[in-house]
């Protein structure tokens, strides 16, 4: 996992940065395509990986290196001597045409994570702020499998899935610390290290209290209770929706099953318990589970939370934050 993010999201954007720094096309269709081609691949790449870590805001300092990078290929072109229009030699052919794939490639994966904001094909319901303070990074959501991992569970083939299959569109929250950090360090074992383990959460609808489950211990990252997957949750019925929120903090669950929730009211704490290897609120919409079946089984819905579909790497500020 570590070698992974340290490829995808550090070492191949800085060696594309680097080779439009270095060696800039000697045509005018390669440069044209070499700025495109990095330019799009980094956007793509910003939208579909998950930036908690590294922080958030390194995406947005590839964007301004490409820009400079993209600044000093073009003066380094004097205006009285122009630019072949094709390029010269293999080499030459070579790079243009890695660089029309890279602009290729990066339009496809921006494409699909721009359609990840449409509306997913079901009912969305709309919710208020489920945090009380603080401020969140999207790690999964949105209608889109390429930006929301939970999506995988609308597979009916495959068993399993079936009793998981109403968080299908949900969304998942890391914190933010200081600096955009998620946490004091690389991937620290102790929960209490991520800036989310702690935050506040409150109802983000009126309703009524379905369950309430709040006994289960907080694991040490990165260990996860496979088999009681929400951990410590609550399940509010808002409307004839169901909105579950998962892996809360042991002992932090303010409310009880039958209980009348106003929006706002106090729920309980962020945790790292169930099915959750670093601590993260899991939340999601569903239609209520048939009698006897698992608890989120129900059919899937969509989610609006302060008016927006979330998707990845969207930032969500706390009611008092």
């Amino acid at each position: 996992m570590l070698l992974t993010i340290l490829i995808v999201q550090i070492a191949i954007p800085l060696v594309l940065l680097g080779w439009l720094w270095v060696f800039p096309a000697g045509s005018l269709s390669g440069l044209v395509l070499q700025i495109a081609g990095v330019g799009v691949f980094l956007f793509a790449l910003a939208r579909v990986a998950q930036w908690a870590v590294p922080v958030w805001w390194l995406p947005l300092v590839y964007g301004a290196l490409w820009l400079a990078a993209s600044a000093l290929a073009i003066s380094l072109r004097p205006g009285i001597d122009p630019l072949p229009i094709w390029p010269s030699g293999g080499l030459a052919w070579i790079a243009t045409a890695f660089a029309l794939t890279l602009t290729a490639a990066g339009l496809w994966f921006s494409a699909q994570a721009l359609r990840g904001r449409a509306p997913p094909p079901v009912e969305v319901v709309e919710i208020g702020n489920p945090f009380g303070a603080g401020q969140f990074l999207v790690a999964s959501g949105g209608s889109q499998p390429i930006v929301n991992a939970h999506m995988r569970t609308l597979d009916t083939s495959i068993e399993r899935y079936r009793a998981w299959r109403g968080q299908s569109y949900a969304v998942d929250f890391f914190g933010l610390g200081p600096w955009g950090l998620r946490a004091t360090g690389w991937r620290p074992a102790n929960p209490a290290a991520y800036a989310i383990f702690g935050a506040p959460l409150v109802a983000p609808c009126d309703g009524t209290v379905v369950a309430a489950e709040g006994g289960m211990p907080d694991f040490d990252v990165p260990d996860e209770d496979p088999v009681n997957r929400l951990g410590n949750h609550v399940i509010l019925n808002c409307g004839g929706a169901e909105i579950v929120l998962a892996h809360m903090r042991q002992g932090s669950i303010t409310v009880e099953a039958g209980e009348s929730v106003t929006e706002g009211s106090p729920l309980g704490q962020v945790g790292n318990s169930g099915a959750s290897t670093e601590p993260h609120l899991h939340i999601h919409a569903q239609r209520p589970a048939a009698p006897g079946a698992a608890p989120i089984s129900g059919d899937p819905l969509g989610l609006r939370i302060d008016g927006r579909i979330l998707v990845r790497g969207d930032r969500l500020m706390g009611r008092a934050g």
